[in-house]
């Protein structure tokens, strides 16, 4: 089967490489993003599964088209007359043209209702899920808001943030989707129940601030979910690095953000509601250092406010 492939980041590197992996599958096509610039210096760099296609040296034309929504954009993929378009987190909304050109399968990392939108992943660990899942979906014209092909979830564990969980994920998704494109002619799309939908927005470098005001759960969740990008970090710009949850029931009274303990990993700040082992921290306009370090360089110790 002939497939055009549309997606940007490493979630999708994966389910491509898996389709070029498949004997029945050809991929005529990849669509993604415009090469961005990065960093402080702001060197053009490709999107991931460009790069990792580039490096395969294998004759598949790679096309970054600025929208879509051009009459040069549909000639271009209807052309190559594919079986399927299968898209995952590309990063654009397709037309109504181009959703007409072939069945277009989605691979969402949620469990469709709930999670609609643009940081599923993150959100399915904000709201403090038991499980995570991907969804293979015929794609409409509403955000993620096709009938369902196919799921595939986990058990989220104490070990699982973001990074971690987008790997896994991706795995899923990438069997997903040759379970789906093979068997698609005997699915039964399944209509999504709108009542029971949650839509996620896009994660912002301000969802990264925390404050010891927070209880200490709280916080370890948002940690885990905001790793590696945009991290959390204090009002005063201290980013926290690695940081473990300490329970203990005698703080109730206690002075929040205060050094109550010092470890050889790092040192025990008290939160609202229990307290946070820190052991890896990084100042404004400064490299990481363990915690150690930082409260040595600040002169603080134990009953001293980090903030």
């Amino acid at each position: 089967m002939r497939v055009v492939f549309m997606g940007t980041p490493s979630y999708a590197t994966t389910i491509l490489r898996a389709l070029f992996n498949d004997a029945d599958i050809e991929v005529v096509l990849l669509v993604t993003q415009e090469d961005k610039p990065v960093g402080r210096k702001q060197v053009l760099t490709p999107p991931h599964i460009k790069a990792w296609l580039l490096e395969q040296n294998v004759h598949i034309e790679i096309y970054q088209p600025k929208t879509l929504r051009d009459k040069e954009a549909h000639a271009k993929i209807a052309s190559l007359k594919p079986d399927f378009i299968v898209v995952a987190a590309y990063g654009q909304i397709l037309p109504k043209a181009v959703l007409d050109i072939a069945p277009c399968i989605n691979l969402h990392a949620s469990l469709l209702p709930k999670y609609r939108g643009a940081s599923p992943i993150q959100s399915t660990l904000l709201a403090n899920e038991m499980y995570a899942g991907v969804t293979s979906m015929l794609m409409e014209e509403g955000l993620d808001t096709g009938a369902m092909l196919g799921f595939s979830y986990l058990k989220i564990e104490p070990k699982h943030n973001a990074s971690l969980l987008f790997d896994e994920l991706a795995e899923l998704a990438a069997k997903l989707t040759l379970t789906t494109l093979k068997n698609f002619t005997s699915l039964q799309p399944l209509t999504q129940v709108g009542a029971n939908a949650t839509h996620c927005k896009k994660i912002k470098k301000d969802d990264g601030l925390v404050t010891f005001e927070q209880n200490a759960q709280d916080i370890l969740i948002r940690y885990k979910a905001l790793s590696p990008w945009p991290g959390i970090f204090l009002e005063s710009g201290l980013k926290l690095l690695d940081i473990e949850f300490v329970p203990n029931n005698n703080n109730a009274t206690s002075p929040i953000g205060v050094i109550q303990e010092i470890t050889h990993t790092g040192f025990i700040v008290s939160c609202k509601q229990n307290s946070l082992l820190l052991k890896m921290l990084q100042p404004v306009s400064k490299n990481a250092m363990n915690a150690q370090d930082y409260i040595r360089g600040k002169r603080l110790s134990i009953g001293d406010s980090l903030v």
